[in-house]
């Protein structure tokens, strides 16, 4: 058994992030194995999870794996581990607006973990009570477990706030001092990436750890995820997903300008028989040699147009290989660098489309459906997958789109470009949720 809990908050912005990261790196520094996650489909926090543990940050998200896959991937990503830490997404019950379904309340009843509370502290003292009595009993499945108090003003601040807790019968286990905020640098869609942040990662990170260490008491964090039952079942295999078959060479792109991605998604390319040859598309010349497939991930090309404009080699190399109709599968970001253009810059003009930044966020689940076959789904194919951007492309979709769904009024929106070939899309999924997906593509790019 793996002893487990789930760091939440009671809404975005709180210091969850701060206390996850350094909890993990804290518990690392005293000899524990740790296995870190993150609710919901974020890209960023699962980065830095990793230089703290020492191992993969991976993502737990019903929504996109569909909740009969949680317990198994958490089983996966925890294997070896003594003890497992889980960020938590927004408020601990925000999930989807119409069910909740997918938060991280969600997350820790599929898991049977216990909750440690992260709460902002400031501008309130005797009112943390009503708060924490509040969110202990609204859900009463959620097991509310203890509290971590962040941006404590002073002494006698502190002593108020750990009575008004005690007087709700919920233990404090650290109180975070507001001089003790670590920076960590951000943008448009948030904390910058740690492959981006490089050495100054390391160093955020080490602040975290030390900052967890001086004010939360890890003794009684350990004590606390200890407390979670066994969680039986199978934990799950990439193997058993894909049939394995000849060897092929896929690209994947990889670099500052291209970090987001799911571990599990090379685990099965890997696991049906791909040499996976990872390439950083701001150095790189040359797609790897034998190239069979090539797979372009989302992350931050906006930050990086210049580079990746000024490397025409590979762009002229990647645009030869979508013509010749190498199998091609780009989200979001990948979708951004097969454009003709970014933000005025020149990029590999694989499709015939513009792409600029924008001040709109555009963000949420999708529920979509395949338009059109393609090296990565069926016509009518249904996915959950999830938007996360600031660009737009000119035009929208391609004739036939690649994907189609209804917005929240009820409208039809159609999205991406996608081919016998080629399937780009700002749409995120999850490999581990749609295998048949990985095996279509290694399919295609053998063929």
């Amino acid at each position: 058994m793996v002893a487990r809990l789930v760091i939440a908050a009671p809404a975005s912005g709180s210091g969850k992030t701060t206390v996850a990261t350094g909890l993990m790196a804290a518990l690392r520094a005293r000899g524990r194995r740790v296995a870190p996650f993150k609710v919901g489909p974020d890209y960023i926090d699962p980065g830095y999870h990793s230089l703290a543990a020492g191992r993969p940050g991976r993502n737990l998200d019903p929504n996109l794996v569909g909740e009969h896959r949680v317990a198994p991937l958490f089983r996966h990503g925890a294997a070896g581990a003594d003890i497992a830490v889980i960020e938590g997404v927004m408020g601990l019950f925000d999930g989807r607006i119409e069910t909740g379904f997918g938060s991280t309340a969600h997350v820790a009843g599929l898991l049977d973990a216990p909750v440690l509370l992260v709460v902002d502290a400031r501008g309130q003292s005797s009112s943390i009570a009503a708060l924490l009595h509040g969110f202990r009993s609204f859900r009463p499945g959620v097991r509310l477990a203890g509290v971590v108090l962040n941006q404590v003003g002073s002494d006698r601040h502190e002593e108020v706030l750990r009575a008004a807790c005690a007087e709700v019968g919920l233990p404090v286990l650290g109180a975070v001092r507001r001089a003790g905020a670590v920076a960590v640098p951000s943008r448009h869609l948030g904390l910058v990436p740690a492959a981006e942040h490089g050495a100054d990662a390391v160093g955020a990170v080490a602040a975290m750890a030390d900052l967890v260490a001086s004010s939360v008491d890890l003794d009684a964090v350990v004590e606390m995820a200890a407390t979670a039952p066994a969680l039986p079942g199978d934990a799950w295999d990439a193997a058993a997903e894909v049939a394995r078959g000849p060897a092929a060479v896929i690209a994947v792109a990889g670099g500052p300008a291209f970090t987001f991605g799911y571990a599990e998604h090379v685990e099965l390319l890997a696991a049906a028989g791909a040499e996976v040859a990872v390439v950083d598309p701001v150095r790189d010349e040359k797609l790897p040699p034998d190239t069979a497939g090539l797979v372009l991930p989302g992350g931050f090309p906006e930050q990086h147009a210049d580079a990746l404009s000024a490397n025409a080699p590979l762009r002229a190399a990647v645009a030869d290989a979508v013509r010749a109709g190498l199998p091609v599968h780009a989200e979001c970001g990948g979708l951004l660098y097969l454009a003709s253009t970014l933000d005025g810059n020149p990029m590999c003009g694989a499709l015939p489309v513009d792409a600029e930044m924008t001040p709109r966020l555009t963000l949420g689940y999708r529920d979509a459906v395949a338009t059109v076959d393609s090296c990565l789904h069926p016509a009518g194919a249904r996915v959950t997958g999830h938007e996360f951007h600031r660009t737009r492309t000119r035009p929208q979709h391609g004739d036939p789109p690649a994907w189609a769904w209804r917005d929240a009024t009820g409208a039809a929106v159609r999205e991406g470009f996608a081919s016998a070939s080629v399937h780009a899309s700002y749409l995120h999924t999850h490999p581990a949720g749609h295998p048949e997906a990985v095996a279509r593509f290694l399919a295609a790019a053998r063929g």
